[in-house]
């Protein structure tokens, strides 16, 4: 029988919060040899709608894409940092689409046995679309859904 927590998808989305669910993750991994991996999604369903809306012209839709994916490779590349300081082996992957259905979809995938999530920043510039994201993927994910607190994430990392 495998383990309850052998497989951990955990969700990056630029906010703090997610750099400490990230924490989390590897470091039930590092206690439980879980396998890890970690998703951003560039939010493509949003700027479409912005597009469509007319709040965005196609050519600031697709410079905003473009940021959207720096933004994710560098937080990637973060969470890929702490994973090698700690010595676990992490996989990571850039998505586009709609947050929630691109993470239950990847979840599916992995055979995901948990989703990590970081809590909801008051002062996030993207929370409205985030907690929504959170909100939608809670219905759709295929597997049980964690959101971190922040502070046990920062201790459980730096005790490893």
């Amino acid at each position: 029988m495998k383990g309850l927590l052998s497989n951990l998808l955990v969700v990056v989305n630029g906010t703090d919060s997610s750099i400490s669910a990230a924490k989390y993750a590897l470091a039930l991994a590092k206690a439980l040899g879980s396998a890890v991996t970690a998703a951003y999604v560039v939010d493509t369903a949003t700027i479409r709608q912005l597009a469509m809306s007319r709040i965005f012209i196609a050519e600031e839709g697709e410079e905003y894409e473009r940021s959207l994916e720096d933004t994710g490779r560098r937080y990637l590349s973060y969470v890929e940092e702490l994973a090698v300081s700690k010595r676990i082996k992490l996989e990571t992957r850039l998505l586009k689409g709609s947050i929630a259905g691109e993470i239950a979809k990847l979840a599916e995938d992995i055979a995901a046995d948990c989703v990590l999530l970081g809590g909801w920043e008051r002062e996030s510039s993207f929370r409205d679309v985030i907690r929504d994201a959170h909100r939608e993927l809670l219905g759709l994910a295929p597997c049980s859904v964690l959101v971190v607190n922040a502070l046990s994430a920062e201790s459980l990392f730096k005790s490893l």
